[in-house]
């Protein structure tokens, strides 16, 4: 149900999701899927259509998986996406003529249920939109929220168009600059790391079996994840690959040929000769945490409440794990008859993911200083402490289904079970 629709006289809604990204779309669906009387639309500024030209790739862990599975767009994405079957990590320096490895990870939480599958950005949200039009969720495209006012019932927000729409509830899921969360009020704790992240797809002539790696570089880490071959069978992977932003715009803004030899230095010949199939995108990393998660009538999801290093590819993860969490809380209070858009309702998601959010930051904030640098005694104990991990089955384990999102207090929908 893709349009831009006629908004003048819209009202009554219990539930506006701004942002109609993955995260967005997955709150809305969510939401619908477990309480259908629920009204509710999205509106997102960008233009119609503008998500089938994303060509980036995104790792769906297990846990996310049992999620879209519950939400039965699953089956949709499946043949779709790639199993990651193995994982394994490497500290070097781009010049080594030998990388060796301190670390593995076998690919499974579960028999037959691989941690982490790598899925094409439009495939995901492509299904979650047909869901979407399924249950009956408007989704207003090409049209931005320029301002809202709340009172003691609800909450009124102003487009771009002139139209207004009441609602309940708004969730801001527009992203790591979030314009909402601005509008809030909403602090945040941000710094930049002087890094970017470029991103590509390559092809490859022979199969990486469903491997991935990830090579601590000392300007960052590299990695290279396995997708699923093209239409006409060629190998392909995806690129994951942090510079020091200064050298990464002059790579993604230079010669071609520059660019591939320096991706091969990095990527190796492991798998035969290799080739860019896309242009190569770089965007600046830093971490960004909102110091509150709610605010009366508003809450926060996605890139909107945090944005990490890519570092443990846990972006997107963190985001379906807020939508899980969202969506348990406001069913929950439904149900009881509650109003699901008053603060204290709202503070119980904020205190099932803030903390969670945190650690996450600080995590992945740590492995990035840890790493990215080619410091002799830094390089000595980290290399000492992967080979530890290496050693110690019951820790893999456990960093296995940190990774996988199945950890403690895990909201049901990503154990995949029903809300």
């Amino acid at each position: 149900m893709e349009r831009k629709a006629d908004t003048k006289n819209r009202s009554g809604l219990d539930v506006l999701v701004a942002g109609a990204g993955y995260v967005g779309l997955a709150a809305a669906v969510s939401l619908k899927q477990a309480r259908p009387g629920l009204a509710i639309a999205l509106v997102d500024a960008a233009p119609a259509g503008a998500w089938q030209r994303d060509g980036r790739a995104s790792a769906i862990a297990a846990a996310a998986c049992r999620m879209l599975d519950q939400l039965g767009v699953w089956a949709e994405i499946a043949p779709q996406a790639q199993a990651i079957t193995e994982m394994i990590i490497t500290d070097s320096r781009t010049a080594d003529p030998v990388r060796p490895v301190f670390l593995t990870f076998g690919g499974e939480v579960a028999p037959g249920e691989p941690f982490a599958h790598m899925v094409a950005n439009k495939v995901l949200n492509g299904a979650l939109r047909a869901s979407a039009e399924r249950l009956g969720i408007d989704i207003i495209e090409g049209v931005a929220v320029q301002g809202f006012e709340t009172n003691g019932s609800g909450i009124t927000v102003h487009l771009a168009d002139g139209a207004a729409l009441k609602a309940r509830l708004l969730v801001a899921a527009d992203g790591v600059n979030s314009k909402l969360r601005d509008m809030a009020g909403i602090k945040t704790v941000k710094w930049e790391y002087g890094q970017s992240g470029i991103v590509c797809t390559v092809a490859h002539e022979r199969p990486h079996n469903g491997r991935a790696e990830e090579h601590f570089l000392p300007a960052g880490p590299f990695a290279t994840l396995p997708l699923k071959p093209g239409e006409d069978g060629t190998n392909r992977s995806s690129i994951v690959w942090v510079e020091r932003t200064p050298d990464a715009e002059k790579l993604v803004a230079g010669d071609d040929l520059l660019f591939e030899h320096e991706l091969e230095q990095r990527f190796g010949l492991k798998l035969g000769e290799i080739r860019v199939t896309d242009a190569p995108r770089a965007w600046p990393l830093g971490l960004t945490i909102a110091r509150a998660f709610v605010a009366p009538r508003i809450a926060l999801a996605g890139d909107a409440a945090h944005g990490i290093h890519p570092i443990a590819g846990q972006g997107l993860n963190l985001g379906f794990k807020d939508v899980a969490a969202l969506a348990e809380v406001i069913v929950e209070a439904d149900r009881l008859g509650q109003d699901i858009g008053a603060l204290d309702v709202l503070e119980r998601y904020q205190q099932w993911r803030r903390f969670d959010t945190v650690q996450m930051g600080i995590t992945t904030d740590a492995l990035n200083r840890l790493f990215s640098n080619d410091i002799g005694p830094l390089r000595t104990v980290r290399d000492i402490g992967l080979g530890l991990v290496e050693r110690m089955p019951r820790l893999k384990d456990f960093f296995i289904r940190q990774a996988s999102g199945l950890s403690t207090s895990t909201p049901r929908l990503l154990k995949g079970e029903a809300i």
